[in-house]
């Protein structure tokens, strides 16, 4: 545990440190967003924060390859390699989009491209839980594709979440870190290989984000679709190597599998739902969909009066109990019943409690101009 802690403190340290560096370059060579409608900054941001976080879980990786107790995953596996390939990918994808918009399939192509290191270097997935179904061993044939699409769903999931400071960083490392306590206690009951890469991985998400939040959190500079694109991948890397890789059962293994990406869904359940419907809407009126609008949970927290501080500290907190309810049957061996009750609880919750406030409000966003697509914030 020291030699994980001491890891994710060089990609905390260095993160910290090189964002002081990349923001003055952001602005110096103009890489910056101006404030306009859909935004909620008063005054143009840097928008390349993602450099920081890339090089930062380099530095990390570099560290940890020299660190004897993970000679194992680095020696014995190409999976800490095709990790930093296609990070790297990812990152020059969302890196290209923050300083020149890219069309949608454009940037698609990217994400697709950058998950092919994956399957090509072994981390992909040999097993796939359904819920009460059992375990699926999964062929060599769907293992690409499946490897692709858990990666385009894990970094747009990031990436819708990217709208307020902070936002992104602190739902991700605390799921991060729930993820890396979860392989940890699969990795001491020996249900993961000693090559496994995934609680390096975690851990190091961990340390990037924490050391991008004292500069994110206040609003001095974003980190762009290049950091929420980057961090989307090393979550698809980490579950990949867990969830898709033991087909013991443990307990909380099924719920906990689906977790890592359900938790930013379950978050923002109400606003998926809402830019579903937005959707519908705009075409049957003849609207284009890549129209937005203030419909997101973000928005609406702003809307019932919560700062932007406030509405991030509410979802972070909402993050933290889900990620401890799905933790609960991994270390105490009870729950695996309650969790899923309770995970719908807690959503309908969240939806009952804020849903009336913005209906309220309904004429008022409704007569609002529409607006472009959210880019990262």
């Amino acid at each position: 545990m020291r030699d994980y802690l001491l890891v994710g403190g060089v990609a905390c340290a260095t993160t910290f440190v090189l964002t002081f560096f990349v923001r003055r370059l952001a602005i110096r060579f103009g890489a910056v967003v101006k404030p306009d409608e859909r935004r909620v900054h008063p005054k143009p941001m840097p928008t390349i924060g993602g450099a920081a976080m890339f090089l930062g879980f380099l530095a990390a990786m570099a560290v940890a390859a020299r660190l004897e107790p993970f000679q194992d995953i680095f020696r014995g596996s190409s999976e800490p390699l095709g990790i930093v390939i296609a990070a790297a990918i990812m990152f020059g994808v969302g890196m290209a989009d923050d300083l020149q918009e890219w069309s949608p399939p454009a940037k698609m192509a990217g994400q697709v491209l950058a998950a092919t290191p994956l399957y090509l270097l072994a981390v992909v997935m040999y097993f796939f839980r359904i819920p009460f179904a059992g375990i699926v061993s999964i062929g060599p044939d769907l293992q690409p594709l499946l490897t692709v699409l858990w990666v385009i769903g894990m970094a747009n999931a990031v990436n819708f979440i990217d709208g307020l400071d902070g936002l992104a960083a602190g739902i991700v490392a605390i799921a991060a870190g729930a993820f890396f306590l979860y392989a940890t206690r699969l990795s001491d009951a020996a249900l993961l290989e000693p090559s496994n890469a995934a609680r390096l991985v975690a851990i190091i998400t961990v340390g990037i984000c924490l050391g991008f939040l004292p500069h994110n959190f206040p609003g001095r500079i974003m980190m762009g679709d290049a950091g929420a694109l980057f961090l989307g991948l090393l979550m698809a890397a980490s579950t990949l190597l867990v969830g898709g890789r033991t087909d013991d059962q443990f307990s909380g293994n099924t719920f906990f599998f689906f977790a890592p990406i359900f938790i930013p869904f379950f978050i923002l359940g109400v606003p998926i739902i809402d830019t579903a419907f937005a959707i519908i809407r705009r075409s049957r009126r003849g609207m284009s969909a890549a129209l937005g609008d203030r419909g997101h949970l973000h928005y609406r927290l702003l809307t019932l009066g919560h700062g932007q501080r406030r509405a991030v500290l509410i979802l972070w907190a909402w993050t933290a109990v889900l990620s401890g309810l799905v933790l609960v049957p991994t270390y105490t061996g009870r729950g695996n019943a309650i969790i899923p009750l309770a995970v719908v609880g807690l959503c309908i919750l969240l939806y009952t409690f804020f849903h009336p406030g913005v209906r309220r409000k309904a004429s008022a966003v409704a007569a609002e101009p529409p607006l472009a697509v959210e880019r990262g914030g």
